[in-house]
């Protein structure tokens, strides 16, 4: 058995840069590895607070560290074209050698309506973000050939053009999805996949489709990243972790998707239907370490290389030393 890869989710939609900063900073000294960060525009609700540029903020991260940084997820697709994706993702590369990774998602209205124009559903999304993969991956071998590259498809047009800045290796680039469609596009056309927490049956669903689809392109699924993004809430006391659940995160306790709404303000007046029996099943909200562990164990036994843990709460210093001391030691893949 070996150390399990235990991540910080650095939650850009709760804490400004400089003070996400010093949490990951933190989460790193206590024993966790590596850092994911939010790309968002907005937050869920406006209690929230924040939407720092994911960029300069793992810009920022990666001096304070040493581990793996990756942007879980950002949209290539709407807000930014898949070039300055591109551009934004090899210069990270660059400054942090072997350390960056790119994950990629088909967006969110929340966070990539605010540039105007037709709002697409998600099929059309998930198309979008696998032609942006495409120039992504034309871009990063341009910076290594030194060849000009151009592109017209469906949904994007790139001149010709090619990166000049780019890393000795190319970041690997993983896709965030929880449908079997995808998943199943993601093995044949990707590094390695992001997902949420989800039933056991969900997530051997889209694991086994993301495996059928590596094996189709003649990858072997096994040595591909499989990573997680976990939300809980841990607290001195249970009461207190099931109040920061619903006052801090609830929109973990809507059960609709969530991909059309366009203004924190919108989530703000569905979260006050929000209750607590609305987080059952949907994340572990207790002042137990132990039933944190074995939550995040299961996970691993189900195969995931890669654990990001968000716990919802302000109390990110004390949920560090906690998790670092009671938690992160007892667990192995």
């Amino acid at each position: 058995m070996s150390s399990a890869h235990i991540g910080y989710a650095a939650m850009l939609e709760q804490f400004g840069p400089i003070e996400v900063t010093d949490y990951s900073a933190q989460a790193e000294a206590a024993g966790f590895t590596g850092v994911m960060a939010a790309d968002h525009f907005q937050p869920w609700v406006p209690r929230q607070g924040q939407a720092p540029f994911v960029w300069n903020v793992l810009t920022a991260i990666g001096a304070r560290t040493t581990g793996d940084l990756g942007p879980g997820v950002t949209c290539p697709s709407f807000k930014m074209h898949p070039a300055i994706v591109a551009q934004a993702s090899a210069t990270l590369a660059a400054m942090y050698p072997g350390r960056h990774w790119l994950g990629l998602g088909a967006g969110e209205a929340l966070n990539e309506h605010v540039v105007g124009g037709y709002w697409p559903e998600g099929p059309e999304r998930s198309a979008r973000m696998f032609e942006a993969v495409e120039i992504i991956k034309k871009l990063f071998t341009s910076g290594h050939t030194g060849k000009e590259v151009k592109h017209a498809g469906k949904y994007f047009t790139l001149e010709t053009c090619r990166l000049w800045t780019v890393p000795e290796q190319d970041p690997e680039i993983y896709i965030a999805t929880a449908g079997p469609l995808n998943a199943k596009r993601t093995g044949k056309l990707a590094d390695g996949i992001i997902t949420p927490g989800a039933a056991p049956a969900k997530i051997e669903m889209v694991l086994g489709k993301f495996a059928e689809g590596a094996r189709e392109a003649g990858k072997d699924p096994d040595t591909m990243p499989k990573i997680l993004q976990l939300h809980l809430s841990w607290a001195p006391t249970d009461e207190q972790a099931l109040a920061n659940a619903v006052l801090e995160w609830p929109n973990g306790g809507m059960k609709f998707d969530k991909g059309d709404i366009r203004s924190p303000y919108h989530f703000e007046q569905m979260a006050k239907l929000v209750r607590p029996e609305d987080f059952e099943g949907r994340m572990v909200i207790s002042a137990d370490p132990d039933a944190h562990r074995a939550e995040i164990q299961r996970y691993l036994d189900l195969g995931f290389d890669r654990i990001y843990l968000h716990n919802v709460g302000r109390n990110q210093s004390e949920w560090i030393e906690a998790f670092g001391r009671e938690v992160l030691p007892k667990l192995s893949r």
